[in-house]
């Protein structure tokens, strides 16, 4: 009881103190706990509309999967005469086909994309009597002819459509307008699907190409028929093999590619929330050390009077308890509002979150807790156990413990181990012959240098702050000298704050030069290895009706097909590769400029002839001249012969196996055919303007696809690695918002612990505003400190990084300097912040009444 009386006073004593390491603990928190709020809601809505729109049995082909798009882009389906099978079985209420597309685009009459903005698709299908269980009509009516359709209402709110606005439907089998005669609300929430119906026999038509057929079959079961009996004897009543599952494992199958895309971003945001925790155990260290030195008398005269040693120990732990506690408390409330902020901004980009389904589990609070507690509580175990130390002499010395030089050296010894451990890993890394095996050897370096950089920093802080104080500090004359004093005099504590704000930054430093290389890898490949003019392509295959518009395109010298086949490869030592085969047109031998290992790549797209990559030939041992039998799906089975090897040290086509389009017509049927994947274009000589606006004019009724020269593909590669770095950056604020703590909270408890001090060079002449210059000096050198270690740790890690990319083809390394500037004098900002209220309590301070504090 007198341990946790003592503990709850200091604790309330020192509550400002405590106050900045409590918001660590509950920024961390926070974002643990939002983002299993968050991704738990999405989860939900998803779960709701996947029980809600799937029946009791659903039949479909064999081959169908709910997020792939088949090969010839035409859905999967089924001969219309199931339906009668499906509804004579046993214990069948009722059944329904229905037909549905998701490789389809929907414009509007200024031909703009009626899709979502998000990556969500748009779906297309008949209105069937199954949708009413997750829609209702609240405007017009459903579809009953070739010229109606109906869309659901978050796309009409959206984009401003109404009854009777017209609309484009385009998929593989053609292209069609229709009016809207109708509106649909979802009855549950819709995650952003932009969703269009038809009446049956257009959907067949307009999306199959072929009346009479559906891509599923609905069954509802009689009154006290189950599902497995349903599915059981529909299966039975059914001639051929089809996929007949419950409404469960159809919602199973459905939720099973959420689940991977929602588990990426749960585990990534997760990562950067361990970032977080990882700088604010530093902080906490930080914050019981300098309690524990400024109270170095309290806790001697506690020993002189009887306390031991476990309960000096004890009631500085129960202090940390006290902190994780409420720190995590607050946390966890804090990460509720997270996860429903991060739901508006997903329903600002076209993603429609409600807060009717936020979820928050009970496994939610009790994770956040735990870990809040547990990290704060070991945090604190080394201050705690030093605090143990004190002997009972201590109250009669001033307060402060020396520092112990033994377990600096010790200190020393273990970081240099670890930091030179991490090099050679990173080394190791660097000098791999394979990526996979790099891969290992770098996440060990980075880990192990990053632990050793943590241990070696009060060594470090030395040198590198002498360093940077002789560049800054000087000019400032005897005021920069007592900043740069103030912040050797404890490099325990300078490198434990510097620490905390180099973890982010080597994290921001390694990103920038991995992004920055790959984009200038990428266009130094464009530039060697790229000889179209133009490049078209979208987010969906090209449909024939788009190739015609380009083929037809004049100022053209010729254009590209571009087709990928799925086929199942044997080569010559009878290994199987189910990875494909690329056809396309010869002029792609001119488009993109592969080299080959053996043979010429031309004779690759003559009659029966392929190429293979040069890995693909080392592995099976294959060679020019050799037979490698190609089994189209869908298709023939064929005997091609190996004319060309391509070389694989490249990022584009890397590994790719070209055949021409001819041969690939012979063995698979027209219907089979997939629509091409990509199309390059080249302009004649001195029509290249010309021809890219005609290209783009051909194209303007397909906005699903974009014309791009080289100059747009290089820039929209580069921004779309500035976005995704953007993005991590973002989240590694977190990290960095952290460490400013840390920096805020080092100074106050230092300008607490050297109050006396303070009031002792004011009353001898130094000015307001000295001091406050002096301890904004001080927080820039520590700022610069952490960024000078994390800027050259991150461009070393980023570095090695590159060095593993390059065996992939990406050979360009690039050191971003504006970037890594920015951010180094970003940094000596942060630090200038960092001191503003430190400085101004400082100055605030009466002097008598600080000479006479103990």
């Amino acid at each position: 009881m007198t341990v946790l009386k003592t503990s709850m006073r200091n604790f309330f004593a020192h509550k400002g103190r405590m106050a900045l390491s409590a918001v660590a603990v509950l920024l961390s928190v926070a974002f643990v706990c939002g983002t299993l709020v968050f991704t738990d809601t999405m989860n939900t809505t998803f779960d709701k509309l996947f029980s809600t729109t799937a029946t009791d049995v659903t039949v479909s082909p064999k081959n169908a999967k709910s997020d792939d798009t088949p090969q010839n882009g035409k859905p999967e389906s089924l001969p219309a005469a199931m339906l009668e099978q499906v509804t004579k079985a046993d214990g069948v209420k009722s059944a329904e086909g229905a037909v549905s597309s998701m490789n389809v685009t929907v414009v509007n009459s200024d031909d703009k994309n009626m899709g979502s903005s998000n990556g969500a698709p748009t779906i297309v299908g008949n209105w069937t009597k199954n949708d009413l269980r997750s829609m209702e009509i609240t405007s017009g009516h459903a579809p009953r002819g070739p010229t109606e359709l109906m869309v659901d209402a978050d796309t009409a709110d959206k984009h401003d459509l109404k009854l009777g606005d017209e609309l484009r439907t385009i998929s593989v089998a053609g292209d069609f307008r229709a009016k809207i005669v109708g509106i649909a609300t979802f009855k549950v929430t819709n995650p952003g699907a932009a969703v269009v119906y038809l009446d049956t026999a257009t959907a067949q038509r307009e999306l199959l190409g072929a009346t009479g057929r559906f891509t599923q079959i609905y069954v509802n079961a009689a009154s006290g028929v189950t599902d497995a009996q349903l599915k059981q004897n529909v299966t039975q009543a059914l001639d051929g093999t089809f996929k007949v599952q419950t409404a469960k494992e159809n919602a199973d199958e459905n939720r099973k590619g959420i689940d991977e895309f929602m588990g990426v971003i749960k585990y990534a945001m997760l990562g950067f929330a361990g970032i977080a925790f990882l700088v604010g155990i530093f902080l906490i260290i930080n914050t019981f050390s300098m309690l524990v030195a400024q109270r170095t008398r309290e806790i001697g005269l506690m020993r002189a009077i009887g306390s031991s040693r476990k309960q000096v120990n004890r009631s500085v732990l129960v202090e940390a308890l006290l902190l994780g506690f409420v720190g995590s408390i607050l946390g966890v409330g804090a990460g509720v509002g997270i996860a429903v902020g991060l739901m508006k901004l997903m329903s600002m980009t076209g993603m429609n979150l409600s807060t009717d389904d936020l979820t928050v589990k009970t496994t939610t609070p009790v994770a956040g807790l735990v870990l809040g507690v547990v990290v704060t509580v070991l945090a604190a175990y080394l201050p705690a156990r030093r605090a143990g130390k004190v002997s009972p002499m201590a109250a009669l010395r001033d307060a402060g413990t020396p520092a112990d030089g033994r377990a600096g050296l010790v200190r020393g010894v273990i970081g240099l181990v670890l930091t030179g451990a991490g090099a050679f890993a990173l080394y190791t890394a660097a000098t791999a012959d394979k990526a996979s095996d790099g891969a290992l050897m770098l996440g060990g370096g980075i880990v192990l240098s990053l632990i050793g950089f943590v241990v070696i920093g009060p060594l470090l802080a030395g040198g590198v702050v002498r360093v940077i104080s002789a560049v800054l500090l000087r000019a400032f004359g005897p005021v920069g000298r007592m900043a740069e004093r103030n912040a050797l005099r404890n490099p325990r504590r300078t490198g434990a704050t510097g620490a905390a704000l180099m973890i982010g930054l080597a994290l921001v430093a390694c990103l920038s030069v991995v992004g920055s290389s790959m984009v200038a890898s990428a266009t130094s490949e464009l530039d060697k290895s790229v000889g179209a003019d133009f490049i078209v392509q979208g987010n969906q295959r090209i449909f024939p009706q788009a190739e015609k518009a380009m083929e037809q395109t004049p100022g053209l010298a010729h254009v590209t097909s571009y087709k990928e086949i799925e086929a199942t490869l044997t080569s010559p030592d009878g290994k199987k590769d189910d990875s494909g085969i690329t056809a396309a047109d010869p002029t792609y031998a001119q488009d993109l400029r592969r080299p080959t290992t053996a043979g010429t790549l031309s004779a690759a797209y003559g009659k029966d002839a392929m190429s293979v990559g040069s890995d693909y030939a080392k592995a099976h041992g294959v060679r020019v001249g050799d037979t490698i039998t190609v089994a189209f799906k869908g298709g023939e089975t064929a005997k091609l012969k190996v004319a060309a090897i391509t070389d694989d040290d490249s990022a584009l086509d890397q590994g790719a196996r070209y055949t021409s389009i001819e041969t690939m017509r012979k063995y698979v049927p027209a219907d089979q055919v997939p629509p091409n994947t990509i199309m390059f274009a080249q302009a004649k000589e001195g029509q290249q303007e010309q021809a890219y606006a005609a290209l783009k004019k051909s194209l303007h009724d397909y906005p699903q696809y974009q014309v791009r020269d080289q100059t747009d593909y290089k820039q929209e590669l580069k921004d779309q690695i500035g976005q995704l770095l953007n993005m991590v950056y973002g989240l590694l604020a977190l990290a960095i918002i952290v460490a400013v703590l840390g920096v805020v909270n080092t100074l106050a408890l230092s300008v607490v612990e050297r109050t006396r001090e303070i009031g002792l060079m004011r009353a001898i002449g130094l000015s307001r505003r000295q001091l406050r210059r002096m301890i904004r000096m001080e927080s820039v050198v520590i700022a610069l400190f952490g960024a000078l270690l994390g800027l050259g740790l991150g461009m070393s890690w980023g570095a090695t990084a590159q060095k593993l990319l390059a065996l992939e083809g990406l050979n360009v390394l690039d050191i971003p300097w504006p970037t890594i500037t920015g951010v180094f004098i970003g940094s000596a900002f942060v630090g200038l912040f960092a001191a503003l209220i430190p400085a101004f309590r400082a100055g605030r301070m009466n002097v008598l009444n600080a000479i006479a504090t103990e």
